[in-house]
């Protein structure tokens, strides 16, 4: 096969390539959390793992985050590259404490005598049908909290190349991965390797307004786009993909060719990722605005179980569109 051929894989496979790749390449890199081996993981991402690399480096845990999140950051500690998969996000408020109290600052409290090499994968989002406790979008209050690197990988080519570099990284890296995402299947080149953890990145180019998005609302904001083109509206569609550090220059850089925004975050409105994007825009790019800024984020309830309930909570391409229209004066 030549290093220019293209493999048609899902988000999954694309995840689960990488987690392979790093297990092949540094003897340091082992996997833990409930169900990775040999039930293949909740989503299926760890298939086949435990029977490639066995149990010392694919390693199922107690149903306990704070146990298992705090084993990582030992291991960290002492020299290994864990990648700990939890879950769901709601389920790594049980290991907040190690998460903020430990991973995000013991390198600051340690004046740097210690690094915590770690990465912690977790499935977020809703749209699933799995109900209040399995379906919330959480990063917004992880990325409060200095110390630690946040990313959302909303394509096959950011899942598969995402996670390479968050191992080389010295502090701690959660990795979002949207539940709705792992069945997306599309084409990779066969030799498909790291991409940048540093920027954010523009999906769709235009001139009207900038839609704002990530993980699971990238797919959102690029049907929304589609929809706006058809009425002769042009949408910029920015996938975030970096939550923490955010990239303030390429979502302003942005502004200052469309001159109006929309944020679409999964999150709750109130304190959300998408009123801190807003504030960052009103900071540096006031004037340059047009419009004011505006958000299509959940409505503000747990996750309702029922569908019709479910999709009514969730940002919708439709309500995006309504707000771009509305901006442009096509509405």
């Amino acid at each position: 096969m030549s290093a220019s051929a293209m493999v048609t894989v899902s988000y999954r496979e694309a995840m689960r390539a990488a987690i392979r790749e790093a297990l092949l390449g540094d003897e340091r890199v082992f996997l833990m959390g409930e169900d990775v081996g040999a039930y293949g993981g909740c989503f299926g991402v760890s298939k086949g793992l435990l029977e490639e690399f066995g149990p010392e480096r694919i390693r199922d845990t107690p149903l306990s985050e704070s146990a298992f999140v705090g084993a990582g950051i030992g291991a960290a500690m002492g020299g290994m590259r864990p990648i700990v998969e939890v879950m769901t996000v709601n389920f790594c408020l049980l290991a907040l404490d190690q998460i903020m109290n430990n991973a995000a600052t013991i390198t600051h409290m340690s004046g740097g005598q210690f690094a915590i090499p770690l990465v912690i994968r977790m499935t977020t989002g809703a749209g699933r049908q799995v109900a209040a406790q399995h379906s919330h979008s959480l990063e917004g209050w992880l990325a409060h909290i200095p110390g630690l690197r946040l990313l959302a990988p909303a394509t096959l080519a950011d899942a598969r190349g995402m996670l390479a570099l968050s191992l080389e990284d010295p502090n701690p890296v959660l990795i979002f991965e949207h539940g709705s995402l792992y069945n997306m299947e599309g084409e990779l080149p066969a030799d498909a390797g790291a991409v940048d953890i540093e920027r954010a990145a523009v999906r769709r180019t235009g001139e009207h307004v900038t839609l704002i998005a990530y993980g699971g609302t990238l797919s959102t904001a690029m049907q929304a786009a589609d929809e706006l083109a058809g009425a002769g509206i042009e949408a910029e569609v920015i996938d975030l993909r970096v939550l923490r550090p955010l990239d303030d220059s390429t979502v302003i850089e942005s502004l200052a060719r469309t001159h109006r925004a929309v944020i679409i975050d999964e999150g709750w409105r109130s304190g959300s990722l998408a009123a801190e994007v807003s504030a960052r825009i009103m900071e540096q790019a006031f004037y340059e605005l047009d419009a004011p800024v505006a958000r299509v984020c959940s409505a503000e309830v747990p996750m309702p179980y029922a569908q019709h309930l479910e999709q009514a909570a969730l940002p919708q391409a439709s309500t995006v569109v309504a707000e771009a229209r509305r901006m442009v004066g096509g509405g």
